[in-house]
């Protein structure tokens, strides 16, 4: 019998990427979390980690009953006690629930954090979208400060341009107040309700629920009609209208360059007040890299108290597709050739001693000869080969071959690696 990945799914190995799918080069990955990881030290992020499932209820009850995660995506398991559970679909739900339950409500406010995993939905395979993918994320709660708006959607800019990303904009739109969507859903829904025949059925089942969704249609025919809708840019509050104001005055002063889309609603119900969306013209059609938006009311909706929030999530592998990602380097700074059994244990040791020191290292463990030995340092991206024979060991030396110029040197190790750590410019 031959085992296959799950569809949906696929692995990161040695030698990956050979079918043009960057995110299974294991060497990238280490390159785009350790890119993120220091953006998040820079603007004072500190990382959670959460279950990578939980109550299908959190996910149903935040994410919204009508939207496509929870009708068409939730990977949903009763466990052998008989709880309804769900890998998680999406990263906000279990961070807020986490805010809640350990009382980060009460530290100083705002609470920073960013976190990093797996997330699952079912949903049709496409390039760079899977149905377990890798999300960076952040949320930021306790504050509504437009100027917290800023820094986030400029973080989740700075991470990708750092990465490289390529042809980058993003789509900012403002989802109103309280009071803009008194003013503005009873609108959009005569509007749908006026036009219902020719809508898709998901939209039409959505007039009722949530109408604002319905912008969320990939039918042609439904955004055709929506192209003619209520604008909620025309229903905003003052104070949501000062507030919008306020962020693109924010994302201007820092330059993100950034475009204002009154059709862009995001896929979840919880969005209030701020969304936005990072594009990259270089990922076609499937353009969007990573987005998010406010949600001020999700805390107390989950049962916490009245604290705002915002927060993005960005895709790695949609990140690593849409990036100039650097070609492979060397992997190795030594790799030790052995010419005679004798030197194999004093080549373990020095390699221990240049590990300790911060260098890679590797030796064969496959009976190579010495012909095969420096194939396989070459095969290895070896910077130097450190060769070790019967003529070494008696002089207590080791003759350190540059694998790019093939120069050869001969250097004294008998009273220690500080003339090799030298020579390799350690």
């Amino acid at each position: 019998m031959t085992y296959r990945s799950p569809r949906g799914t696929y692995d990161v190995y040695p030698g990956g990427g050979q079918s043009q799918e960057p995110h299974e080069r294991p060497e990238l990955w280490a390159w785009a979390e350790g890119v993120a990881r220091d953006f998040f030290r820079r603007y004072n992020y500190t990382e959670v980690r959460t279950p990578v499932f939980e109550e299908a209820q959190l996910f149903i009850r935040s994410v919204g009953e009508a939207s496509d995660i929870v009708r068409k995506e939730m990977f949903v398991f009763h466990d052998q006690g008989g709880r309804e559970l769900s890998l998680r679909p999406e990263g906000t739900a279990g961070v807020v629930r986490a805010y809640i339950e350990h009382g980060l409500y009460k530290l100083a406010q705002p609470v920073k954090i960013w976190y990093m995993g797996p997330m699952f939905r079912h949903e049709r395979q496409q390039k760079g979208r899977y149905r377990q993918h890798v999300q960076i994320g952040t949320e930021v709660l306790g504050s509504a400060d437009p100027l917290v708006d800023v820094e986030v959607i400029s973080l989740l800019y700075a991470i990708h341009q750092a990465l490289g990303v390529k042809d980058e904009l993003v789509y900012l739109n403002n989802l109103g107040d309280l009071e803009t969507r008194r003013r503005y859903v009873p609108e959009l829904r005569r509007y749908l309700d006026e036009h219902e025949s020719e809508l898709d059925p998901d939209s039409k089942a959505r007039i009722e629920t949530n109408p604002l969704r319905t912008f969320d249609s990939k039918d042609k025919n439904t955004q055709a009609l929506l192209a003619e809708a209520p604008k909620v840019g025309d229903f905003l509050s003052e104070e949501a209208t000062g507030y919008f104001d306020a962020v693109k005055g924010g994302l201007e002063a820092v330059g993100v360059p950034y475009a204002v889309d009154e059709r862009l609603v995001r896929g979840l119900d919880y969005y209030t007040m701020t969304v936005f969306e990072a594009k990259s013209a270089a990922l076609g059609a499937q353009d969007t890299v990573g987005g998010g938006g406010r949600y001020n009311d999700l805390v107390e909706e989950l049962g916490g108290p009245d604290m705002p929030g915002i927060g993005f999530g960005t895709g790695v592998e949609r990140i690593l597709l849409a990036a100039n990602a650097p070609e492979e380097g060397a992997k190795l700074d030594v790799f030790f050739v052995t010419l005679a059994p004798e030197a194999r244990l004093p080549a373990f040791r020095l390699a221990g001693a240049l590990r300790a020191e911060g260098l890679a290292c590797d030796l064969d463990y496959a009976d190579r000869s010495a012909k095969g030995q420096f194939r396989q340092a070459d095969r290895a991206g070896a910077r130097y080969a450190v060769v070790i024979g019967d003529e070494e060991l008696a002089a207590g030396v080791c003759s350190l071959r540059d694998m790019t110029t093939g120069e050869q040197r001969t250097v004294p190790v008998a009273e220690g690696t500080e003339e090799l750590l030298r020579a390799l410019g350690a």
